[in-house]
């Protein structure tokens, strides 16, 4: 959900110049910048190009570094932006909702309609508080047997792909080898919102259809007739399910079958603001922000923290005899390897920030992979540490937390935009990955099926995306 993805619409020789340029910046080492010059002084030079390029997305941290260190506030002329890239200045924005106002208008309600990431002060406030009370606290807690039980059976569903020669499942010498990906992880997320929320399970099919479409329709021109479509589709489902959950609400039910509270659809039925009930568009925008905050944002936690975890075995161990280290996993994953980039935001007035003047209503990037590496707040930002000293590991707080020497990561911003999918991102991947530590014994990743550095021999780096394809191999 704050993924900065922005609508591109370029001609056909802009986009030829474009893929040439990012042929100019050649695979670099892991961690290791391109040396794109210096100036006078000495200080090393920044292209803007790089951010176009293939190099930049696998490699990009050694280039945050350079930006923090010698550009914290960097003037992208290129694509006419402002990079924000140190831990306490976008702390500070993100806290200043009257001078960073929001996302940039209509990079989202196009598709997921009008929703609160548009919004700031008290309408924002009104709607945050519509569903918050829905994502926290005891209504938190009443979900876990649902997540528990769809995490058993998708997995029990394993057994049936292999016997159906699914590509992504195969048995041999009493070892089991699944991709996570498409077993698990693409799915999960998806099916718990969508019983969380209280769709029926007969729609759960169409359910992929809304979310995969509505989350490419927000990445560019070419399939933003598509998310609008689906939306709109959502839309039109939701209003008769709502007519139906006025009348008769529906439930989320214990292992033992019993009713623990209403689902999430069923409450913001009941929702009034201002004396009236929410319309059906209104309720349809919640729960598009609940779908996409935690749908793909899960997923890339999943996968990536399985794949760090693995590749740090005495941290997979301490997790495995201590289960309260998931949240430690789950932290230190979105610290060190976030699918979750950062977050626009438009300035309402003229500032200068690190001696550099930007106008009112200019584009801002709060950068927050690049808070998460920012050596003046966590001490070796690039090493994988789920017992590091100086990282917040306790319950999700949008005030953030910066005392007795740690701070939050930044993966899902701070202050009043923090991502309303945080609550529910958290709970599944912690929970869906408790249960698959039960059910998958002795499980390593199948480096021989998994892509290579530039030097043939290590991992790909994970960069500013998630793990797309995770192998592993457990005993049968």
């Amino acid at each position: 959900m704050t993924e900065f993805a922005f609508i591109e619409e370029l001609s056909d020789d802009a986009h030829e110049e474009k893929n040439q340029r990012k042929q100019e910046f050649p695979l670099m080492p892991e961690g290791e910048a391109f040396d794109m010059g210096t100036d006078e002084s000495g200080k090393p030079l920044i292209d803007p190009r790089i951010f176009d390029a293939p190099e930049f997305f696998r490699n990009p941290y050694p280039y945050y570094r350079i930006l923090r260190d010698h550009y914290p506030v960097f003037h992208d002329k290129l694509h006419n932006t402002f990079w924000i890239t140190r831990y306490e200045d976008i702390t500070e924005c993100y806290f200043d909702d009257e001078g960073f106002n929001t996302i940039p208008k209509g990079s989202s309600s196009g598709v997921l309609g009008n929703t609160q990431l548009e919004l700031s002060g008290v309408e924002h406030r009104r709607r945050r508080n519509l569903y918050g009370q829905h994502l926290v606290g005891k209504a938190l807690n009443n979900r876990i047997p649902a997540i528990e039980h769809l995490a058993d059976e998708i997995i029990d569903g394993w057994t049936n792909l292999k016997e159906k020669d699914s590509p992504f499942v195969k048995d041999e010498n009493g070892r089991r080898t699944i991709e996570l990906g498409q077993v698990f992880a693409n799915e999960f997320p998806i099916r718990v919102v969508c019983e969380v929320l209280g769709f029926p399970k007969e729609s759960q099919s169409q359910f992929y259809y809304w979310y995969n479409s509505m989350m490419s329709g927000l990445g560019g021109s070419d399939t933003h007739k598509m998310g609008v479509e689906a939306r709109q589709d959502l839309e039109d489902y939701v209003s008769e399910i709502v007519e139906k959950r006025r009348e008769k609400p529906t439930y989320l039910y214990d292992n033992e079958g019993n009713p623990i509270s209403k689902d999430i659809i069923s409450k913001l039925c009941e929702t009034k603001v201002d004396g009236d009930f929410l319309s059906s568009e209104e309720i349809t925008s919640n729960i598009a922000l609940v779908v996409g905050g935690g749908g793909e944002t899960t997923r890339g936690a999943i996968m990536n923290m399985w794949a760090l975890l693995l590749r740090h075995p005495d941290q997979f161990s301490e997790v495995l005899k201590h289960e309260e280290n998931w949240d430690k996993a789950f932290h230190e994953t979105l610290r060190h390897s976030s699918s979750i980039g950062g977050q626009p935001r438009h300035n309402s007035f003229d500032i200068e920030m690190h001696g550099v003047k930007i106008p009112a209503g200019s584009l801002m990037q709060m950068v927050d992979f690049s808070a998460n590496h920012d050596d003046r707040i966590f001490k070796d930002p690039e090493k994988f540490n789920i017992f590091r000293e100086d990282l917040y590991s306790g319950k999700l707080l949008r005030s953030g937390y910066a005392k007795e020497g740690k701070c939050s990561h930044m993966a899902f911003g701070v202050g009043p935009h923090l991502c309303p999918g945080a609550w529910i991102s958290h709970q599944e991947a912690v929970v869906g990955s408790k249960i698959m530590s039960k059910r998958m014994r002795n499980p390593k990743i199948r480096e021989d099926l998994m892509p290579k550095d530039i030097d043939g021999k290590k991992p790909a780096p994970m960069g500013i995306i998630s793990v797309r394809d995770l192998w592993l191999e457990f005993d049968l």
